[in-house]
């Protein structure tokens, strides 16, 4: 299989080569390879001003053999069925390789939800929803937030789909607020996710965080809270930054005042005082000890693989080093803590909520952080294990590890008919 640059590209180049490790069969190999379903569906739209507004909307089930599906539901601009199909196949190995008895799904809209008024998300949130209802369920197919949407998004869905079945639903969705059966810990589940990797990482390069500098691309939902987490803990986050630049100063940020400003109507980290302006590109090359990619995919290419400085990359985003990246960062020794660990946080206490939500019974943060702590420590030893008795990246190791899982839920389930 030749490498290429789109998110489906490198997901099945990774599957790929995970395949070739296992030995698996031409047949198995597709069969892991192709999503068990793909629904694209119109989304009609009255905005505001009465005007007509048609989207594109979809939803992947990548792989149903360990369980239900389960993923994020994206609304960005560049949302379109490659994409979703990539981020759904990375579902199925992430949540194999976390223990989780989920299968891979993503779903999203190809649309700017900025240029949205609140009523107008909601009643697209809503339509899409509707068009989902044969699909999802707590024992099918669970959505969750993702880039664009968040914990009200989440609320409506819920009740859209309660609405539809004729009874309330909690679980039929994850990341919803805590008025409505979400879960203490949800919030900075994948930040946390990121920090603990980050940290048994380091832990075994005997690596103290607090001599440990850090730049992270993208300050949102993961971004902001990882600098936040990282800061607590003694890193110094050196850089960060959103869709319109970054920001940078070396002695360290302060990613409270950061947060803090946002908060305040700043449509931008740029030009936070105390800073230098820097572009996103610039700060993936930047000469730091942990690069954590927390954006969107595809942002380490071969192109500026060879000018990455960091010693190590934590893989908030999903996919955000290309295939062809990987061989290049590999030579130069740089290690690259991959997405379907360093952010599994997010979908471990999804699972959390899940469980809470069909028990009806609720734990504290407390408790869900020492869970949280315990899949996350117990899947990095696994993969770095794995990777230093075969040689293997630790990209490579994960995914050996998750697609094994899913190929054997496979051979023991059998072929119907």
């Amino acid at each position: 299989m030749s490498l290429g640059s789109s998110p489906w590209d490198t997901a099945c180049v990774q599957l790929a080569d995970a395949a070739r490790h296992l030995g698996l069969d031409e047949g198995m190999h597709d069969l892991l390879r192709m999503p068990r379903r793909s629904v694209t569906v119109s989304v009609p739209l009255r905005r505001d001003d009465g005007q007509l507004l048609v989207l594109t909307g979809y939803r992947v089930q990548h792989n149903l053999a360990r369980g239900p599906a389960k993923g994020g539901i994206r609304f960005h601009p560049s949302t379109d069925l490659d994409e979703v199909k990539a981020l759904a196949m990375w579902m199925t190995w992430k949540c194999a390789l976390m223990g989780i008895p989920y299968g891979g799904a993503k779903g999203g809209i190809a649309v700017e939800p900025k240029m949205l008024s609140d009523q107008e998300r909601e009643r697209m949130t809503r339509r899409y929803a509707a068009e989902l209802v044969p699909l999802i369920g707590p024992e099918k197919d669970i959505p969750a937030p993702d880039v664009g949407t968040d914990e009200q998004t989440m609320a409506w869905i819920m009740d859209t789909y309660s609405a539809h079945t004729g009874h309330t639903s909690h679980g039929v969705v994850t990341g919803k607020p805590l008025s409505v059966g979400g879960s203490a810990g949800r919030a900075g589940a994948t930040s946390r996710g990121v920090q603990l990797a980050m940290f048994a990482a380091l832990r075994e390069r005997g690596l103290d965080p607090a001599d440990v500098s850090v730049a992270i691309q993208g300050f949102g939902k993961v971004g902001a809270l990882a600098a936040q987490y990282l800061h607590d803990a003694g890193c110094r986050v050196v850089a960060v930054s959103d869709v319109k630049g970054g920001v940078y100063n070396p002695r360290g940020l302060n990613p409270t005042a950061l947060i803090r400003h946002l908060a305040r109507g700043a449509d931008t980290v740029v030009g936070f005082p105390g800073t230098d302006t820097l572009s996103n590109s610039e700060l993936l090359e930047l000469d730091v000890d942990v690069l954590v990619p927390a954006a969107l995919e595809g942002v380490i290419t071969a192109e500026n693989a060879g000018r990455v400085r960091a010693r190590m990359i934590v893989e908030g985003a999903n996919g955000p080093v290309a295939a062809e990246a990987d061989p290049i960062l590999a030579e130069k020794g740089v290690v690259v803590v991959p997405d379907i660990l360093a952010n599994g946080g997010g979908v471990a206490v999804s699972y959390f909520e899940w469980v809470q939500d069909l028990q009806a019974y609720f734990w504290t943060e407390d408790q869900v952080n020492e869970r949280l702590a315990e899949l996350m420590e117990r899947a990095y030893a696994q993969v770095s294990r794995l990777a230093a008795e075969r040689g293997l990246t630790l990209r490579a190791a994960a995914h050996v590890i998750g697609v094994g899982r899913v190929a054997e839920a496979h051979r023991t389930r059998g072929l119907y008919p």
